[in-house]
């Protein structure tokens, strides 16, 4: 049970966020543990791949919600649906950048967002081997290990970086390469992420000024959506309105007005 506003208090008498962070960082050290030792992948299609540290971190977050909020309901990137007509919805990656992870690229995260009746309510992603907690509550801001975080505004530096990722959708894969080839110029650097949670984090905590990518599912954005909103920024889809994390083509951008044109250019 909740008052109006605040989140839901769990069995055990914390709040949703707090159980959010508990679980994601559990689920990190597992991640973290298993790194650096032989993997066992599967190819679940095409350059979509999972480990056994995937399931692992998932049956982690899994039975900590169960637990403390059994009637609330699950969507998780590997096991799909727990659906028990809540209005409150867990949106659950357990290892975004998973390529990375199986090739032993040190970028990836856990990612855990709570939803009401499809409004992003709270929000957390933990990259455990830099050891950062990114955490955001709807109308409370956002935080980078305790400390608030904001978007970037004014840089020092001449040029404007922006992230973006593939996916798994070849037609959209070439459309973004295409976008990046029309943009390329001395101002502009791009970066390859390989984990769209944390390529939109980036935005919320001023390290990218835009990231961009048009084959997501809510999984990879929602928690991210939440706390670069929350740091100052927009998140958009093509029609450039509000991006739900339904959303297939998401841009997040630290300020739409001062980057509009090559928010244009990314359309």
């Amino acid at each position: 049970m909740s008052a109006l506003g605040d989140l839901p208090i769990s069995r055990s008498g914390q709040d949703a966020l707090s159980i959010a962070i508990r679980a994601a960082k559990e689920s990190g050290e597992i991640l973290r543990k298993n790194f650096f030792g032989e993997k066992r992948i599967e190819n679940k299609g095409k350059r979509n791949l999972v480990t056994e540290v995937d399931l692992l971190s998932e049956k982690n977050i899994l039975d900590t919600l169960r637990e403390e909020f059994p009637d609330h309901s699950i969507l998780c990137e590997e096991s799909g649906v727990t659906e028990n007509y809540s209005e409150y919805r867990w949106i659950v990656d357990p290892l975004d950048g998973t390529t990375n992870y199986a090739f032993g690229i040190p970028t990836f995260c856990v990612s855990m967002a709570l939803t009401r009746d499809d409004d992003i309510i709270a929000g957390v992603i933990y990259n455990p081997l830099l050891d950062e907690l990114f955490e955001a509550q709807k109308g409370n801001g956002a935080f980078l290990n305790g400390s608030r975080i904001e978007v970037s505004r004014e840089r020092n530096l001449q040029t404007t970086l922006i992230g973006f990722d593939m996916g798994y959708d070849d037609v959209a894969s070439k459309e973004m390469i295409s976008r990046a080839k029309d943009l390329w110029s001395p101002e502009i650097s791009f970066r390859l992420i390989g984990s769209a949670a944390l390529g939109i984090t980036y935005v919320a905590c001023g390290r990218l000024d835009i990231y961009f990518h048009r084959s997501i599912y809510p999984w990879d954005i929602a928690s991210a959506v939440l706390l670069t909103r929350e740091a100052g920024g927009e998140v958009i889809n093509l029609e450039k309105n509000a991006a739900s994390h339904w959303d297939k083509s998401i841009i997040a951008c630290s300020d739409i007005n001062e980057h509009n044109a090559l928010v244009d250019a990314l359309m």
